[in-house]
């Protein structure tokens, strides 16, 4: 009788095995991710700029950006922002943006190979009120070798078909206000989505003038399909000397990069369908 129950079990497990469950599995909500968020807020965030928010420690003491960021109210990886924090930034900015597709035709292969034509930055628009005209932000983008010093063009590669569990790639971009400035972008499988970290490998001037030194500009910018579409929610930390601070409006100047990489992202999975 024992052996005949012994294979009952194994039939059993043979034709109904025991999966073990994912959580990541099921796809979760804009609500469930942000529970109570101030409706405007939330109306904003599924419009087609997004949602932007900027601190700075000289109006909040760096104690208060944990309390006052989105982040902190949301089911998000607390590794996301708190990367950000950790360098105690004078300026952060924050946006929470949504691509709405309830039909689930965009996935994060789909980001993934958006994210990895960094060449459709090149040319991209942005109103400058100092020269009260549409301008490109970036004149001229080039992904480059991490060879030593040295910037060495390559081309961008093919639309991929599986998403590697991390990945690094170098650019140059010439700035509109900054001139050629160097970054390090990091993709990598994390949580139920895709983050996207960008850092200046480089140190940024102006005016000829140390203005953000390496490292001191980083943007975690993550990705997840929701039941309503694409989650993006970003948030940057920069560190600027007081003298650029005080001839640069900081906030505003990195809300108009931020949503400028977020414009090319989302064209560039929208495109893939």
């Amino acid at each position: 009788m024992l052996v005949f129950l012994w294979l009952l079990v194994l039939k059993c497990l043979v034709l109904f095995p025991v999966v073990a469950h994912d959580p990541r599995s099921a796809v979760r909500s804009f609500d469930g991710i942000f529970p109570n968020l101030p409706c405007d807020v939330r109306v904003e965030a599924f419009s087609q700029e997004g949602h932007f928010r900027t601190f700075t420690r000289r109006s909040s003491p760096p104690s208060d950006f944990r309390q006052d960021i989105l982040a902190s109210q949301s089911t998000l990886d607390r590794d996301i922002s708190e990367a950000v924090l950790a360098m105690q930034p004078l300026v952060l900015v924050e946006s929470i943006l949504v691509i709405p597709d309830e039909d689930g035709r965009y996935s994060l292969l789909d980001v993934y190979n958006a994210l990895s034509q960094t060449r459709g930055l090149q040319g991209r628009l942005y109103l400058s009120y100092r020269r009260n005209a549409y301008i490109p932000l970036f004149e001229e983008v080039t992904r480059i070798e991490a060879t030593g010093r040295r910037n060495v063009p390559i081309e961008d590669p093919a639309p991929a078909t599986s998403i590697p569990q991390s990945e690094t790639m170098y650019m140059r971009l010439r700035d509109a206000n900054f001139g050629n400035t160097f970054y390090r972008a990091q993709v990598n499988l994390h949580g139920y989505g895709l983050r996207y970290s960008l850092t200046n490998s480089r140190t940024i001037t102006f005016l000829m003038l140390p203005a953000i030194r390496e490292g001191r500009f980083f943007a975690q910018i993550y990705f997840e399909p929701i039941a309503e579409g694409i989650l993006i929610y970003s948030l940057v930390g920069i560190d600027v000397s007081n003298f650029i601070y005080s001839q640069v409006h900081i906030g505003s100047a990195f809300s108009v990069r931020l949503a400028v990489i977020l414009e090319w992202a989302v064209d560039g999975i929208t495109s893939s369908r």
